[in-house]
């Protein structure tokens, strides 16, 4: 991610290409097919799917079906791989796996960070990618989520079961290498030009913290917030204008506050324009050259050229629809209804992954990017894969 930031996809899709081999020479191919065919019955399984159906539906009233189907692929591709490496029931990360991954986050962490100081001074000598601070906007948030992701797994072989030399060792070891995590990343987050990073940085914290204390009002919360904002996206540009006053946009300049709602009216009228069959998967990124573009306004018209409406519930009520939205919605409330059960302890983290991703989602970049897709797909099968739950999670 230091030196080449959408590489996640394809990284991703090389350990998923390893896991399904050793999984399939191990134990033939008919274990992994069942295990993938039980996820896929799973309600969040099957709402994706239903999801991913739609999709290309709706591809038929689509001004760019071609355009559409490529960013189809983009979203398809990292969630097959992370399928795959489930179903092959061999990625177990273990403390081991764990400091390796902390370790790389410090590295690319530091790394950044030197980068950023410098001037860029290392791409510019290697002459690799753009050479613009805010192509490491997008690592921030990969390091933000993986590390979210990967401090459970620092603690999981901490306990009373251990003779107390190993178990002072252990937790001096826990520690050290949670602290690096904790501040290397955060350091890097203040040091970047991601706005979206600091937002998720902030609500991780308060999530993760609220859920220790209170985990099912945290819960509940939390799915409540979920709800409401997909159901209010297409009218989220109407509220935010007539709520915030003209201070907030001045002292959120930096964060384009302004240009960010002018963006949610447009594509607010667009939606309500095509609220049932959306506008086609995939029709945001030339969203002014669609026939809807002529139901809005023209004042707000010029905002819908920017390539994405910059909040994930909005892409998806504006290309798909009100059923694209709810089976959405229902994969998401299915996703937070399987954590009920868990403890504190392994509720916190994946709360506050689940809302700090929902958060940036909200305001931040386009919704079906692979490498967004990736990392978060990369962050949950870590959580799922480090600390299984018996019942499920």
């Amino acid at each position: 991610m230091w030196i080449a930031n959408r590489s996640a996809p394809l990284v991703l899709g090389m350990a998923a290409a390893a896991f399904t081999a050793a999984s399939v020479m191990a134990d033939g191919w008919r274990a992994p097919l069942r295990r993938l065919l039980d996820i896929l019955r799973s309600p969040v399984g099957f709402a994706i799917c239903a999801f991913l159906l739609w999709s290309l539906v709706t591809l038929a009233w689509s001004h760019r079906p071609a355009q559409g189907l490529r960013m189809w692929g983009e979203l398809v591709l990292p969630l097959l791989f992370g399928l795959a490496i489930t179903a092959s029931d061999r990625f177990r990360p273990g403390v081991t796996l764990s400091r390796a991954l902390a370790l790389s986050l410090v590295a690319a962490s530091v790394l950044i960070m030197v980068e950023l100081g410098s001037g860029l001074s290392q791409r510019i000598m290697l002459g690799v990618g753009k050479q613009y601070g805010f192509v490491f906007n997008r690592p921030a948030l990969t390091c933000l989520f993986l590390a979210g992701a990967v401090l459970p797994g620092l603690w999981s072989h901490v306990g009373p079961n251990r003779h107390v030399g190993a178990n002072r060792r252990d937790r001096l070891l826990a520690w050290l290498s949670t602290g690096l995590v904790v501040v290397a990343v955060i350091a890097m987050i203040f040091a970047s030009d991601s706005g979206a990073a600091k937002l998720g940085l902030a609500i991780l914290i308060a999530v993760w913290v609220v859920a220790q204390l209170l985990p099912r009002l945290a819960l509940w919360a939390v799915m409540l917030g979920f709800v409401l904002t997909m159901a209010l996206s297409p009218v989220i540009g109407r509220l935010a204008d007539a709520a915030f006053p003209p201070s907030l946009y001045t002292e959120l300049q930096e964060a384009h506050s302004r240009e960010r709602v002018d963006i949610w009216l447009s594509f607010g009228e667009a939606i309500r324009a095509r609220p049932l069959l959306g506008s086609g998967f995939g029709t945001s990124a030339a969203l002014d050259s669609h026939p809807v573009a002529l139901a809005v306004s023209e004042a707000h018209r010029p905002m819908l050229a920017v390539g994405h409406p910059h909040s994930a519930p909005i892409q998806a009520w504006v290309e798909t629809g009100a059923p694209g939205a709810a089976v959405l919605a229902f994969a998401g409330v299915a996703c937070l209804w399987r954590l009920r059960r868990l403890p504190a302890s392994r509720l916190a983290p994946r709360l506050a992954l689940f809302a700090s991703a929902f958060g940036v989602a909200s305001v931040a970049h386009g919704a079906w990017q692979g490498w967004w897709i990736a990392a978060l797909t990369v962050a949950a099968l870590w959580l799922y894969a480090a600390l299984p739950e018996p019942g499920g999670e």
